[in-house]
């Protein structure tokens, strides 16, 4: 794997619902109820953190509420307000060959078909049209370019995946 740590953030736990423990959960998954896939959950902060295991969850209003095991009343619900809700790597499902996931993909590098190393993927993210690698060199590189955003389009843009050398190659001109 890349830089990948080996938890990510799903969620956050929001503020008390009611006064028998129930908290209201904020889903940085894809689907909004998708938060409640993965069990057990990581709830804390940078290192500190307890598994929770979800007992009970529903949609409210346009939002999730959850009760989770351990927490029982209201003053329970407001000790872990604002706490971020991660997973194991692990707990994702496993892909295709060649799929990948984005936090698999930052920290590779980025070559040209021809050969020239247009640096490292800084991030990756939508914008509505396809996905764009957005790509930090080292130093200002021979077209003068310290960052440089480039599609994410498999056999288009991206030629090949390579997780063992962690490089992507890519039809690119380095000049745009």
């Amino acid at each position: 794997m890349s830089h990948a740590s080996d938890t990510l953030v799903i969620g956050k736990i929001g503020a008390p619902y009611g006064v028998k423990g129930w908290v209201k959960i904020t889903s940085y998954t894809d689907e909004l109820d998708g938060v409640f896939s993965y069990t057990p959950w990581l709830v804390g902060q940078e290192g500190n953190t307890k598994e929770i295991v979800v007992d009970q969850w529903r949609t409210h209003n346009k939002g999730l509420v959850a009760k989770l095991v351990g927490v029982e009343t209201r003053d329970d619900a407001e000790s872990i307000k604002n706490l971020d809700i991660s997973i194991k790597a692990q707990q994702l499902p496993q892909l295709d060959g060649d799929e990948f996931y984005w936090r698999e993909l930052v920290g590779m590098q980025v070559v040209t078909e021809q050969g020239y190393n247009l640096g490292v993927v800084k991030e990756l993210f939508e914008t509505g049209a396809n996905d764009v690698m957005l790509i930090k060199a080292n130093l200002k590189d021979a077209f003068g370019q310290k960052e440089r955003m480039v599609p994410y389009l498999i056999d288009q843009v991206v030629k090949q995946v390579d997780r063992e050398a962690k490089t992507i190659q890519v039809d690119w001109d380095p000049s745009f």
